[in-house]
């Protein structure tokens, strides 16, 4: 039973984004915590879904997962919409929260360094566990709370990134910083994220295929806590590294692999991610002649 109700947000998504025609053939990067300096296309909506299955020590390993509704508002902002669940081994599946998230390009060309500032909005229970970013003093033992205990805890969220990202040769590096403040009687908290990724191959092919190499990004990404406003540093916090692999298919579908492992005694030894995408192109102009009544 428990098995079947983690597999019912899989069955959800698939139907979902195979039930739209419109497909753009972007290609995407392989991260699954840090952010580069790309945003969606104007009108566009990408339909994501991704997991995180983590084993925890002295505790019941675990599945979260999330899906993700971007759409690009204009040529400079991304907005973004999740919905977060888990399912904990031995314990329960519950619905853990919501997230609105938005990213903002100041400047349109590209530059050595890409800026881009990240805003995000959570309500989420503290069963939360889908691990998509590390801050403040979040350690393995947090997650050690029964499902019932933990999903009473309800927080309201505020988190600002400042991205730095840049592109050359097929490589790119970025670096995101992180600070949120609970909207309870909390410290700031920080952290960062890391990444670095590149094509297998920067030359299109003449025709079309599924295993080119440019076809597939590869690369690794490190992430973690850095304390509060009170005790900032590397104590009481967590750090993960990571390999990252994405496969764009020319249907344009994205499959997304990440591997990691924790580096220190408060970090969850093991990490496995996995996540599907689908881009719908004009979705925002298929919805306004939608509302115009026009076909």
């Amino acid at each position: 039973m428990t098995f079947l109700k983690a597999l019912v947000p899989v069955l959800v998504v698939f139907f979902t984004i195979t039930s739209f025609p419109a497909i753009s053939g972007a290609q995407e990067n392989p991260y699954f915590v840090a952010y580069d300096h790309y945003l969606e296309e104007p009108g566009n909506l990408e339909i994501e879904f991704f997991s995180t299955f983590g084993t925890q020590r002295q505790g019941n390993d675990f599945q979260a997962y999330w899906m993700e509704f971007e759409y690009g508002a204009k040529a400079w902002w991304t907005t973004e919409f999740y919905l977060d669940g888990q399912t904990t081994f031995g314990d329960s599946t519950i619905f853990t929260g919501i997230r609105w998230e938005n990213r903002l390009r100041p400047f349109k060309q590209e530059h050595f360094i890409n800026p881009l500032l990240y805003v995000e909005y959570e309500h989420k229970s503290g069963a939360d566990k889908i691990l998509k970013e590390g801050e403040g003093h979040d350690l393995e033992a947090d997650f050690l709370t029964p499902n019932a205990v933990a999903r009473r805890k309800i927080s309201n969220e505020m988190e600002l990134k400042l991205i730095l990202s840049t592109t050359r040769k097929g490589w790119n590096f970025t670096e995101n910083t992180l600070a949120a403040k609970n909207f309870s009687n909390l410290p700031w908290e920080f952290g960062y994220a890391l990444g670095a990724s590149r094509p297998l191959a920067l030359k299109a092919s003449a025709r079309r295929c599924s295993f080119c190499p440019q076809n597939f990004i590869a690369g690794a990404e490190m992430y973690g806590g850095l304390g509060d406003r009170y005790h900032f540093g590397l104590h009481d916090t967590s750090h993960y590294a990571a390999a990252v692999m994405g496969w764009n298919f020319p249907s344009g579908w994205t499959l997304r692999i990440s591997p990691g492992f924790g580096l220190n005694e408060n970090s969850h030894q093991f990490l496995l991610r996995w996540g599907l995408s689908r881009e719908i192109s004009g979705f925002g102009s298929m919805i306004g002649r939608l509302f115009r009544g026009r076909p």
